[in-house]
Parts: structure tokens; sequence; C-alpha cells
């Protein structure tokens, strides 16, 4: 590596603005995301579809897994400009049409529009990243993006519930598709004329095999999550029929092995499948426990998340500075540790008469592992890439992520539908994530010691 390599920075000249407009999106992304966690229960409820809680999450992650797979094959074939635009205009459009619905199901049509932005943006930026920054800038970048999260969730969640109860929740998914388009116009500005290569030809059979593998990956999700509507009887033979397909159909579109959880990338991309069901399946039904149980106002409600994401974002800096020391069996007892006591945590507030003090401050826990393990599994997949298949790579982690936090918040709704939608029915869903943990300890042991120091 040269002195010139060595002095090189995530904010030096040559890459300042094209950090500058990443973080952006990072930004208002993690706005919008915590913006809906915080509204969906007054969203629910005002559209008269409460039944339908779940699939407002799970439907913009199934359809995300889309936005993947062709920003992926794009990206690697002609470089992930042109994907990044498509997948920002998607994700604006997505906003709009959900902040303009009047019945239930015309905002699930916006919220899957949405998410082919959202996972198209997601895979597009780490190409980027890859191919502007070198590996031992890896780890600043993604802690910038982490850093991208702490504005929003310091005023995010608290901002999101306050604008649904005192003005519109409307005003949520509208006021971040404004601010969208007016940074996507400064962010289509810098980056022209930067140099993010051009890529090499695919096999066009293959991606289209692999697109309508996205496709019935996202239907089949969304089943999983309609099947809230049914009835118990008809709606778990559905489920698991429909989560057994999927396993299936989603095979090519990860590394070989995967499943199996084989050593290096395999284990790294179904880590992050597991981990980012247990979490977001969890934090989905946060804010709704502590309107049920506790009485809390959407305002407040959202103060949960807030600590939380503060948390994430600190420890994803500390991944950033110091990832490479702490080597990745540390990092992921460390993290597993920490989700485990913040599931525990809101399992007790959800069965016993506990403060909701240990809600609050037992998820700051589960924001803390999640910060230090999610960067991390990043660095790892980009260790272990090429620029022949960082596009593959790339979305396969995003793939996971989408799929696994679908399949699990789209479960974890059938279950409190059957339960009967009460308080006492989200300890269904705490106990569900709590074992997923304790499953994601297996691929966790099998990551490989890329991306570690010499000393670790």
């Amino acid at each position: 590596m040269t002195a010139q390599a060595d002095a090189a920075t995530i904010w030096d000249r040559h890459r300042i603005w094209v950090t500058l407009g990443a973080v952006a999106l990072i930004f208002l992304a993690a706005i919008e995301a915590l913006a809906v966690t915080t509204v969906m229960p007054i969203v629910s409820e005002a559209l008269d579809g409460e039944a339908l809680f779940a699939v407002a999450f799970a439907g913009t992650l199934a359809t995300s897994v889309i936005g993947m797979v062709a920003t992926g094959a794009w990206s690697d074939a002609r470089g992930p400009r042109g994907a990044l635009y498509v997948a920002v205009s998607l994700f604006i459009i997505g906003l709009l049409i959900s902040g303009f619905a009047v019945t239930m199901h015309q905002f699930l049509i916006g919220r899957l529009v949405q998410g082919l932005g959202t996972g198209g943006q997601t895979v597009a930026l780490y190409v980027v990243v890859a191919r502007l920054y070198p590996p031992h800038l890896h780890g600043r970048i993604f802690a910038a993006f982490a850093a991208a999260w702490v504005v929003p969730s310091m005023v995010g969640p608290f901002l999101a519930g306050a604008v649904a109860e005192y003005l519109d929740w409307r005003w949520a998914f509208l006021g971040v598709a404004v601010l969208t388009a007016s940074a996507f116009l400064m962010i289509a500005v810098r980056l022209r004329g930067v140099d993010l290569g051009q890529g090499e030809p695919q096999d066009r059979r293959a991606l289209v095999v692999r697109l309508l593998l996205a496709v019935v990956v996202a239907v089949l999700a969304v089943v999983v999550g309609f099947s809230a509507e049914m009835e118990p009887s008809i709606g778990w033979p559905v489920a698991i029929g429909a989560v057994l397909a999927i396993g299936f159909a989603v095979l090519p579109l990860l590394p070989p092995r995967t499943l199996r959880a084989g050593p290096g990338l395999p284990s790294v991309v179904l880590m992050r499948g597991i981990v980012a069901g247990a979490f977001f399946a969890a934090e989905a039904y946060i804010p709704y426990l502590l309107m049920r149980k506790f009485d809390f106002s959407a305002t407040w409600a959202g103060i949960a998340l807030m600590l939380a994401a503060l948390a994430w974002a600190g420890a994803s800096a500390l991944q950033g500075r110091f990832g490479e020391r702490l080597g990745n069996h540390r990092i992921t007892a460390i993290s597993l540790s920490a989700l485990l006591i913040a599931l525990v945590c809101v399992l007790l507030a959800a069965v016993f008469d506990v403060s909701p003090v240990v809600v609050v401050v037992g998820w700051a826990f589960a924001g803390g592992g999640m910060g230090l393990l999610y960067p991390r599994l990043t660095v790892l997949t980009l260790a272990y890439s090429n620029e022949t298949n960082q596009g593959f790579n790339s979305s396969a982690l995003s793939i996971s992520d989408a799929s696994g936090s679908a399949v699990a918040i789209a479960l974890a709704g059938l279950g409190v539908a059957t339960l009967g939608g009460e308080a006492g029915a989200f300890s269904a869903v705490f106990a569900f994530c709590i074992a997923l943990v304790v499953v994601a300890v297996v691929p966790g042991l099998r990551l490989g010691h890329a991306a570690e120091s010499p000393a670790t």
C-alpha cells in the first residue's frame, strides 16, 4: 500500500462529494425507516388496516429483494450510477403513493414501490464504496453511513410521532419525499464525471432467472404477511408453505452453501438474514407494545427507538475504528449477547407488570449489538469479494437481510393476529426473536478471519 493510499480519507478531495451524496441518501432513508416504525400503529388504525400491520413492513422488505437483484446485476454490468438514480426515483414515488393513500391497500402499494427503490439504493451504494474506496477505508465509510443515522435517531422517532399526533401521519412520508428529491438533485450533479466503472458483460439468461426468482421470493413473502387476514387453520399452513418455498427460491440468489452456514462468505450472508429478522421483527412491535400496554403516545413511543438508534450509531463508530482489532468472533459474541439482553427485557415487559423503562433502556442494547455487527458483516462481504462479483455479493447480503426481515416480521404478525392482537400476544413475537438470535450463533462461529488485524 502506498503512502498516498495510506493518507487517503473518505473526505479527501477525490471522494468528498461521493461521500456526502451517499451519506445524504442514508440520512434520508434513516428518517423514513424510523418514521414508519413510529407512526405505523396510527396509520393502520386510520386506514382500518390493523390486520395488515405487518405487511406494511414485510411488503417493503420483500419487494426490496427485486431491487437488490436488478441493481446488483446492473452494477456488475454497467456500473452503479444509473442503478442508483433509478432506485432513488422509485423510493420517492413510493413515498408519494403512501403519503396520499386513502385506503390501507393503496398505502401498501406505495410501500411495495418504495421497497424496490430502497433495496436498489442499498446495493448501489455498496458497489460505489467498493469501487471508489480502498479496502482500508471501508470500515470508515460504513461507520459514516451509521453516523448518518445519528441525527435522525436523535429527532426522527420523536418528530415522526409528533407529526402524526399533532399534524397528520401523511407528512411522515410526504416530507421525506420532498427532502429526498431536493437532495437527489444535488447528488446527481456531484456524481457527474466521477468514474464508477463500466462493469463487465453479464449472462442475460442468468439475470432473467435471478429476477424471476426475486419476484417469486417477494410475492411469497407478501403472501406470508397476508396470511394474518386468514383463519389461523388456513393462515399457518399457507405461511409455512410460503416460507419453505422462499427457502428454495432464494438459493440461486445467495452464495453456495449459505443455508448450510458454509465457512466465510456464506455464513456472513446467512447471519445477516437471521439477526435482521430477529431485530426488525421485534422492533416493529416496540411502539405498539408501549402504546397498547403502557398508554404511551406516538411521540413518546418514538423515544424508545431513538435511544436504540443512538446506540446503533455509536457502536458502528466503534466498529469502524476497532473492528479489525476486536476480530470477528469477539464482535459476534458481544453483539449476540447484547441482542439477547434486549429481547429478554422486552419479553419481561410484555409478560409482567414492569416499568416501561425496561423496554426503553433494554432495547438500546439491541441497537448497540446491531451497530457493532451490521457494518462488520458488510466489511466482511467486501473482503470476500472481487470486482467481478461485488454486485452479486452485495445484493446477496441485502437479499438475505430483506428476506430474513420480511419473513420474520410476517410470521410475527401472523402470531399476533392468531393470539388476538393484544399486548400479551407480543410476548410470542419476542420469544420467537430470542430463538432466532440463538440460531445465529451457528453462522457466527464460521465467519472466518477476513478483515482482521494480524494480532487478532
